[in-house]
């Protein structure tokens, strides 16, 4: 099978991209896909999303991991798809599609700058050491002194497959504060199974737990991460977080053919 494919990144949190709207892709071979995110032997990625038709909305996400498995919400990569989406003549600057964590609208700029629309939350739970919450995928966030320093890779992965979690694991986002507004995270990210350059459910994730925990008052937070900057907004009623949205860069960096 000859594929053509289009690689995007959001703030270097980057995926192949499949136009799968004349349903032509396995989705089943786990083996291919985990070729194609391949740094060394495919094109290279921290995941792989499908774009396909859905009957009530502009189009379908469908994610996997760069492990080939199925995965839950990828922010960056749905801010990516918009990007894409709109590349084919699908949208123009408005979106809703549908993911495997419900529906998201979107809205895209002049300037490339993606707004998505994340799910809302309504439980954030705060430990003496770390916060977890549920942002469309899971995550665990704790704070750092040493963050740059940090070795990442090793910790994350110890917490992720610690007891705490068990089997299906956790996002790990290690977190320092730079401001009253602004905080720099670095992610550990299951399926990916490494350290990688932003985590889009990661960054709202932080935000939130950030204002929940007393960290920041601020409803508009900046969030750095190693690839670039995002920015995180949201509403609280009562204990419910709505409104939340995610705002970045969304980057067409080539479009090829593989065999494959």
């Amino acid at each position: 099978m000859e594929l053509t494919f289009y690689k995007y990144e959001g703030t270097g949190n980057d995926f192949v991209m499949v136009d799968n709207r004349a349903q032509f892709f396995p989705k089943d071979n786990i083996a291919l896909v985990r070729h194609l995110c391949d740094r060394r032997f495919g094109i290279g990625g921290d995941g792989l999303i499908l774009l396909e038709n859905d009957t009530e909305t502009d189009f379908r996400m469908v994610y996997y991991n760069s492990d080939g498995n199925p995965s839950s919400m990828c922010g960056n990569g749905g801010r990516c798809l918009v990007a894409f989406a709109k590349s084919l003549g699908v949208i123009s600057d408005q979106a809703s599609f549908i993911a495997v964590d419900g529906l998201h609208r979107a809205t895209i700029a002049a300037d490339g700058i993606v707004s998505l629309e994340m799910s809302e939350v309504d439980e954030v739970k705060i430990y003496p050491e770390y916060v977890f919450l549920d942002t469309g995928s899971p995550h665990h966030v704790q704070m750092e002194v040493d963050l740059f320093h940090l070795d990442v890779k090793a910790i994350g992965s110890a917490i992720r497959y610690s007891d705490l979690y068990g089997k299906v694991g956790s996002n790990i986002n290690f977190v320092k504060q730079i401001s009253t507004d602004t905080f720099a995270i670095r992610t550990y990210e299951r399926g990916v199974e490494d350290e990688t350059l932003s985590c889009g459910t990661g960054a709202t994730a932080v935000a939130i737990a950030m204002h929940a925990t007393g960290k920041t008052s601020n409803d508009h937070l900046h969030i750095n991460v190693e690839g670039g900057k995002l920015q995180v907004s949201f509403e609280k009623q009562e204990s419910k977080y709505t409104k939340v949205m995610l705002i970045g860069p969304a980057t067409f960096v080539f479009k090829g053919t593989i065999t494959c």
